[in-house]
């Protein structure tokens, strides 16, 4: 079966090098409807897999200037403890596997209906953003930093046990609270701020013993030609195809989850 896991990940890896999302949001429903993997052991190993994938993007973005360090921080300040706060929590309920599976798969469908309606919508929200006259809304500076450390948390918390959120979740929410950021700043801080939230959360998971690293390895051989090649692509083939595309794969695996 290793050949199909480096395959799975050659394929997720592509995705994710054309459209810079579909990395979690694909590899963990994909362990565990076709791969027979339990939600938790798919969601650590994605964590990891993400954290080492996304590292070199990151560095790329910040090689490049496109990561506003300041909003990261704030993210980070509400993401990193959230993770740990509820990785410690399933530590300590100590949940059975049937209860266990019941909560990952209960996130991870929502987590994906949410990844695939902020697919839909990115361009709708850009535009609630904007006035008739072209000036944006804002939050006021005093609520601003607030608002951005508590969307870190929640993204913090549902990256902890669905492995999804740090990458659409995050850049919708970011276009948000901050309409006037450009675009690739947007993603390259969005990129970076994933990736120490995927390395504590998977280190959490790691120590939950719910990391195969054998499987880890396999998707790894794969995703990462799959990225390089598709991060060539991307430039050739049209986001506004994409984008649809992707939302109703990750309906029908959120909906078909819902439904298991």
């Amino acid at each position: 079966m290793d050949w199909l896991f480096t395959i799975s990940g050659f394929l997720v890896g592509l995705v994710v090098g054309v459209t810079g999302v579909g990395g979690g949001s694909l590899m963990t429903p994909l362990l565990v409807l076709f791969f027979g993997v339990t939600p938790a052991t798919a969601v650590g190993t994605d964590l990891l897999y993400a954290a080492l994938t996304k590292t070199l993007g990151g560095w790329v973005h910040s090689r490049n200037g496109t990561v506003d360090w300041k909003v990261l921080g704030l993210l980070s300040l509400g993401s990193l403890p959230a993770a740990l706060i509820t990785i410690a929590l399933l530590k300590y309920l100590a949940l059975d596997e049937k209860t266990l599976r019941s909560l990952v798969t209960g996130v991870l469908s929502v987590a994906l209906l949410l990844t695939a309606a902020a697919l839909l919508l990115k361009d709708s929200i850009k535009k609630i953003a904007q006035r008739n006259d072209g000036t944006v809304y804002e939050l006021h500076h005093r609520h601003l930093s607030a608002a951005t450390v508590a969307t870190g948390f929640v993204v913090g918390s549902l990256v902890a046990i669905s492995s999804i959120g740090a990458g659409v979740l995050g850049t919708v929410a970011l276009l948000f609270l901050y309409p006037r950021m450009a675009a690739a700043k947007v993603v390259g801080t969005d990129i970076a701020h994933a990736v120490p939230l995927t390395a504590v959360a998977g280190i959490g998971h790691m120590a939950l013993g719910t990391v195969d690293f054998m499987l880890l390895g396999s998707l790894l051989l794969g995703s990462l030609p799959g990225i390089y090649i598709g991060s060539h692509l991307s430039a050739k083939v049209p986001e506004n195809f994409l984008r649809p595309i992707l939302a109703a794969m990750l309906l029908i695996i959120g909906t078909r989850l819902v439904l298991n």
